[in-house]
Formats: structure tokens, sequence, C-alpha cells
């Protein structure tokens, strides 16, 4: 902003006289800078009238008696007189007054009282540049006082959008280095730094001889930590709790809340963590003291430390603060660090669940063994699926490695030693063909005589565990009917042999060369199983997975227009699984195959026009990560042609080992083959060239023979989805304590139409003024009884005077959309003493 001229004070001076209505405007020149000028100027429609220190009551009457009608500039030459003396007082109170020096034309301009004009002069240097002063404007201040004032002026300094020191020293922080700070430079420039460390002072109780932003970051962590610790803080920490603890723990819970700073947060929560040393300082500490604290990720990791110990000893009993092991894993995995501990702690709860198994106890006889898999024992199977699949996306494993051996040893050495000879002795029992439905006789007990289009998709390797996710997935939504079954696969359980005996048949077979046929039709690719079931019925078409998942609406439509069986072929498993240099991915891949099936369902439904599908399998597989020991292999050597894998061997005769097994391929397949598959009956593998033995199928187990049978049935129209929302569970009218805990519901269990959803909670006055914490809520409980989605928050609310005229509201804001839910008026009723004075 350029120096005043006498022209830009004749065209401000002009300006105020336009208009019809007669205007007198006083302008007291303090210093009689322009008292010359003035003598000469003329006006475009007012008249100047000079006022001396002696004539005061005259030019009352003269204004008010003799010239009415007259516009009149009355310039004097000397300050304003006090009140009591200034006869003219009550003559300007209908009248304007001009002011020449920068200072008050902002004061003027902006609307800032008479009294508060020395803050705008002691920082005049600050207005010295047009873009300065613009963002200064652009705050929008409407009530200023000394304090809004000088949060302008630093907000301005900081290019904030917003007056707010609570902004400010988040920019500071968050934008700037602690030493050399950027922004406290240009405070010093415009003589504002004294004024930011007394508002520290004031707003979060930071006081210091020589303040510097290292020892206010350290004030903040450990005023907040002090406040959700439960133990006592080092002493070396004490010096640094402050009074105004509500007010800092607003601000960091914005800090960490924030999508747009909480990586900001990580930083600074890292540098006086490390400043501190306060893994150590927690590492001395009781857990259950740690379990509500979210300031440090030192937490987490004194947590994890604490139940990798209690998992390695099988302390599955163990309560930190009133939770359970996986009460924790889940409170914790919600949390702030959520984001960077959440894998860990869902690996921990996988670990709890399968050490909560140990000393494992097969059923006895081959139907109560199947019974038992289906209603409890596949969890053993998901929960180390799930180990491995949070377990391998951590950037560092050492720490777990005793954990892993112990859920190696479990699944291995207890469980499927355990249970694979005690299912292989049962399948040799006369009625064991007869216990469940047969994978041969798919066709017929699920299609034969269906009269609706029925999508079958066949999921190369989806073992029965597996399954049970995809249906969980399914059952949640309410537009879709679902149930799961089981059949048993045969044997050998691989691909070919699987996918031969999903299609409609009069004949199963495999040729002395091994080759597999279908009523005498080789059917080892997608046109010969294309050819046997059209003969069945040539309404019907197979197809692979990925040559329609990307099908555009009309497309697809043709697809399966004019269809009734539509078989599609998907391999997400299997394919990376039986490759030696992905087979430790295969638990990813399952992930992803319950994803890829749940979409292409929900697709074809929506824009196929076909609501019943089925969902099956070829075969399963057994995975087991450490590496086999030449003591897990058996020498599958025969002196006869044979078909040899790491899980069987078929040939003319039966092997005869210590811990093999065998079955005539006669009883499998329902004929008079007289070959025989000799099998493993522990986990073990056959001795075969090649790489990659931790993946296996093939064999004879629960896990590679227990196929899953899903049926859906979608309901017709389009699937509307919303989120979970949050409610009160009572109404709350008054606030009467600095800390307040509430009771939020979650109104809605979620579901495929009912969609997880983050939201934000705080207080807000009339004047948008955040006056307390924010807490973070994820409604993603999937719970059927309301009782069990009821949850607490506690709000911390600022240190200050609350006027109970006034109106406050509870607001809930969805943290993707940004949009405001709800808001929920109460009234403030708090005694407390106003120590606010800002004391300038």
């Amino acid at each position: 902003m350029a120096e005043l001229n006498l022209k830009q004070i004749i065209d401000r001076l002009n300006a105020e006289f336009t208009g019809e209505t007669r205007k007198l405007v006083f302008w007291y020149d303090d210093k009689a800078e322009f008292a010359e000028d003035m003598e000469t100027v003329e006006l475009q429609n007012a008249k100047i009238y000079h006022l001396q220190p002696d004539n005061q009551f005259y030019t009352k009457y003269f204004l008010e008696r003799v010239d009415k009608i007259t516009n009149y500039l009355i310039y004097a030459p000397f300050p304003k007189p006090d009140v009591r003396d200034n006869h003219l007082e009550d003559t300007m109170l209908y009248s304007r007054r001009f002011f020449a020096d920068r200072a008050s034309l902002l004061s003027v301009d902006l609307g800032i009282e008479e009294k508060y004009k020395p803050v705008i002069e002691k920082h005049i240097k600050f207005f010295a540049n047009k873009e300065r002063t613009q963002r200064f404007y652009d705050l929008e201040i409407e009530n200023f006082n000394e304090e809004n004032i000088l949060v302008g002026l630093l907000s301005a300094v900081c290019k904030a959008r917003t007056c707010s020191f609570e902004e400010v020293v988040r920019i500071v922080l968050t934008d700037g280095e602690l030493v050399d700070n950027a922004f406290l430079q240009e405070f010093e420039k415009y003589d504002l730094l004294s004024a930011f460390w007394q508002l520290c002072e004031q707003h979060f109780g930071y006081t210091d001889t020589k303040p510097s932003l290292e020892r206010l970051l350290v004030t903040l962590f450990v005023t907040y930590t002090g406040r959700y610790v439960q133990a006592e803080l080092p002493a070396a920490w004490k010096s640094f709790v402050s009074y105004k603890s509500g007010n800092i723990i607003a601000f960091l819970d914005s800090l960490m809340n924030s999508v747009l700073y909480r990586d900001k947060y990580d930083a600074l929560s890292a540098h006086v963590a490390k400043g501190l040393n306060v893994l150590s300082a927690f590492a001395g500490m009781r857990v259950d003291d740690l379990v509500e604290c979210d300031t440090f990720l030192a937490v987490d990791q004194v947590l994890v430390k604490w139940l990798i110990g209690r998992l390695v000893s099988e302390d599955i009993g163990a309560i930190v603060n009133g939770f359970t092991i996986p009460e924790l894993c889940e409170k914790r995995a919600k949390m702030h660090f959520g984001r960077k501990t959440g894998k860990t702690y869902q690996m921990l709860s996988s670990a709890y669940s399968m050490v909560k198994e140990a000393d494992y106890h097969a059923a006895d006889g081959l139907k109560p063994i199947i019974d038992r898999y289906l209603a409890a024992d596949y969890n053993m199977d998901q929960q180390y699926r799930k180990f491995y699949y949070y377990y391998d996306q951590l950037e560092s494993t050492e720490s777990f490695e005793s954990l892993r051996e112990l859920v190696e040893n479990i699944y291995t050495n207890e469980y499927l030693a355990c249970l694979l000879p005690a299912w292989n002795a049962g399948i040799q029992q006369d009625a064991a063909f007869s216990a469940i439905p047969l994978q041969r006789e798919f066709y017929n007990a699920n299609l034969r005589y269906t009269k609706e289009r029925t999508v079958v998709i066949i999921s190369d390797a989806m073992r029965y565990e597996v399954g049970q996710e995809l249906f969980a997935r399914m059952q949640d939504d309410p537009k879709c009917t679902a149930k799961l079954s089981v059949q048993l696969s045969v044997l050998p359980s691989y691909t070919r042999l699987g996918m031969a005996a999903l299609l409609p048949h009069k004949t199963l077979e495999m040729t002395d060369d091994f080759q597999v046929l279908v009523d005498g039709i080789l059917c080892d690719n997608l046109a010969g199983r294309q050819q046997v079931l059209q003969s069945y019925n040539p309404d019907s078409v197979c197809v692979q997975f990925d040559d329609i998942k990307n099908l555009k609406v009309a497309e697809l439509r043709d697809v399966l227009t004019k269809r009734q069986i539509i078989y599609v072929y998907h391999n997400q498993i299997d394919a990376r699984g039986d490759k030696a240099n992905t087979e430790d991915e295969v638990f990813h891949a399952c992930e992803e195959a319950v994803q890829e099936i749940v979409d292409l369902i929900h697709r074809i439904s929506v824009s196929g026009n076909t609501y019943h599908f089925i969902v099956t399998a070829d075969h399963g597989f057994i995975y087991k990560r450490d590496k086999l020991t030449e003591s897990d292999k058996i020498s599958g050597k025969s002196a006869e042609k044979a078909f040899v894998n790491r899980r069987f061997i078929v040939s003319k005769a039966a092997l005869e080992d210590d811990g093999i097994d065998h079955m005539s391929m006669g009883r499998v397949l329902g004929n008079e083959d007289s070959k025989v598959v000799s099998y493993p009956v522990s986990s073990n593998v056959f001795k075969v060239a090649g790489g990659g033995a931790n993946y296996v199928h093939g064999g004879s187990s629960p896990q590679e023979m227990l196929v899953p049978v899903l049926e859906f049935k979608m309901e017709r129209g389009h699937m509307e989805t919303k989120n979970a929302e949050i409610a009160l569970v009572s109404i709350v009218h008054k606030i009467t304590n600095l800390i307040t805990s509430m009771d939020f519901i979650q109104s809605d269990a979620v579901s495929d139409t009912v969609k997880a959803a983050k939201y934000r909670i705080f207080f807000l006055s009339e004047d948008n003024e955040k006056i307390s914490n924010e807490n973070s809520y994820v409604a993603d409980s999937r719970e059927e009884n309301a009782q069990k989605r009821i949850f607490r928050m506690r709000f911390t609310f600022k240190n200050k005077k609350y006027d109970k005229d006034k109106q406050y509201y509870l607001v809930v804001y969805d943290e993707e959309s940004g949009l405001e839910q709800w808001r929920q008026p109460v009234i403030m009723d708090i005694a407390f003493a106003d120590d606010f004075g800002f004391g300038f």
C-alpha cells in the first residue's frame, strides 16, 4: 500500500460527500500535517469549515442554526478534545469522522474501534504490502478486539484462511521447521513474536523465559499424554504439563484426526517421542495404564511387545484394563495409529485364535470330523490364512518370528498332524462316500432341474474356509438369500479331475495315460467342457472369468441372453499358488478371489438380469509357510508307469510304505477302474522334481477335499447402499463438566447395503469455534444386536467461560465427504473462573 498523498485524501473526502443527504464530516489532524494544504483545497460537494480550539460553541451554532443545508468538512488542525471539553461531541454523534493516517484509515475501513487503533499503529509495518493487507481483509473478522487483531495479523502472515490461533500454531508446527522457523522470523519482522508467545500462554498454558517451538511442542504432547496415561508421568516430564489441557487435547485431536494433517502429526509425535525417549519411559509402565493413550506410536510398540509375550507364553486368558487380547487388538486397531498398526493387531488377533486351539484333538470317525470341521475347525485354516495375510504386509517381521514359529507349530504339528490321519482313517470306512454329497453328483443335485438362468462360478482351489468367508460377506446383503453347503471332492483332488466332476455326465473316467474323459470326451480345456455341458443343456455356455469381468453392460447381456446355465471359470488362487515364485502369495490371492466373486455377482445381478448363482470349486489346498524338510517328503518311486504328484500317485498298484494310504479309482469315480490312487495320510508330500512345495493339493485332507457349494439368490432391482449412521442413545440438553462422556449407537449393522463410515464428532459454539476435542469413530460393526453397537465417547472442553444464554452444538461430520451429518443443540452450564485476561 503506497504512502498517502493529498490527491488520495481529496478523492477520499469527495467520496464521503456523495448522495443527497446533508453530511458533516469532522477531521482532527492531530499534528496539523495538512493545515497548509487545506487552505487551498476545494471539494466537489462540500465546503471546508476551519475549526479553532476556541470557536467550538460558535461552530455548533453555525452548523445547527445558521447553515443547516450545506455539506461541511470541519477541519481541525489539532487533536480531538476530551469528551468533557468538547462542545461538539453531540454533533459528532450524527456526523462522521475522517482520518488521514494509514492506521486510522484501516481502522475506519475495517470497523475497528478507535481504542484498538494503537494495535494497528504498532504493527503498521505489516500493512506496507498490498497483498499482505488483502490477506488480513480476506479473513473477514467481524468483531475486532485486541486479541482478534493480533490473531488476524498472525493468520495473515501464515496465509491462513481463517482467523484462528489454533490454525496459526498448526501452520507454524506443520509447515515450518522447529529451528529457524520462517513463520517466527516473519512474526518478529512485524513485531508480532511476543504476541505469538503470549497467545500460546493464553490458549495452551505454555510459558517460558526463553520460549521455543520445541518446548511448546513437548508441552502439547506431554499434557495430552498426561490426560490419557493412567500412571504417573516421569519426573522430567512434569514441568511440561500445562493447566490448559482441554485446549491442548482439542488442538491435537483435530490435528491427528485430520486427513490433511495426520501424517504431519505422526512426524511431530515421532520427533517428541525421540527427544523424550518415550519408548523407554512407557516400557517401564504397566500396560493397563497405556491402553487409552494415543499420543505416540510407542504405546502400540509396548502393547504389541506385551501381546507377543502373552501369546508366545500361550496365556490366552490375559486381561488388559478390562480388555481380552482380541478386544484390545480391535480397540487399538481403530485408534489413530491404527493406520500403521492395524495389520499388526489383526495378525495378533488371528494368532490368538490359533493359540487358543493348541493341544488339538480330532473327532473320531469321518462324519463327526466333517461336522466339527464345518462348525468350528475350518476357522483354524482361516485364521492361519489371515495370520500370514497380514504378516506378509508388515515392513519388518523380526520381532514376530517367535510367534510365527508357534503358530506354524500349532498348525502343522498339532492341528494338521492330528486331523489328517484321523480323516484318512475315516475316509477308508465303507460309508465314507455317502457321508456328504459327492462332487461328481454336483450337476444332478444343483442344476439338472433348475428352471431359472443360473451362473455357476467355479473358483479354482477355493477351499471351504475361503467359501465360508464369501458366504459371510454375501449373507450381510439383505437382498441376497445365501446358503452354504459342502461336497466331497474327487481323489486325487486336482484341477483336471475336479473340473470334470462338476460337469453333467454319465461316465467319468481316467484313461491309462491319465487323461480325464467325460462321456468319452476329453475336457481339459474350455471347448471340451462346453461341448459336454451343451450336450445336456443346449442353452448353456462356458466362459473364463477374465473374459467377462470387464465387459460393458450390453456385451455382458449378450453373453447371458438366451442362456440357462453359464459356467464361469475363475482362477485366482490356483494360478498364484501353483507357481513356485508366487506360491507364498496364495493367501493374498484368496482375499482377492472373494472380492472378485462378490463384485461379479453384484454386477451380473444388477446389469445382467440374472439372480441365481452357485459358487463352488474343483478342489481345495494345503499351504504351510515353513519350507519342507527331507523328513516331510516321501519317496514316490513306482516300478511301473504312474501319474506322480506331490500329494498323490495314480498307478496300477498301490504303494505300500509307511505314511501312505490308497484307494481304488473305481470307488472314487463310481466305475470299474482298477487303478489306485496313493496319498500321504499326513500333510507330507512325495518327492517330486522342481520347486514349490508349500502350496499343494491333490491329496486326501479336509482342506483339499471339502469343497464349498454356495447358492445365492439375489432380489431383483438395483442395490441401494447407504452409510452406517450414528446417533445419541439419549438426548443431551446440558453439559455441566469440562470432561463429559456420551453414549452413541450405530443405527444399522454393516452389510452389503449398509457401508462402513468414519465420523468426526466434536462440539462447536454458535460462532463455529471448536470448543472440545475431536473424536473419530469408525461405524463398521456387523452386530445384529443393537445393544452391542453402542459405544461411548469422551469429550474434553476448552478451559473458558461459557455463556448459558448462547447456543452450542454437538456436531457429527462424515470424514469422507466432509459434510455435516447432524447437530444437537446443548447448553453449556460449566462453572469456571475466567482466566482469559490477555494482558498486553
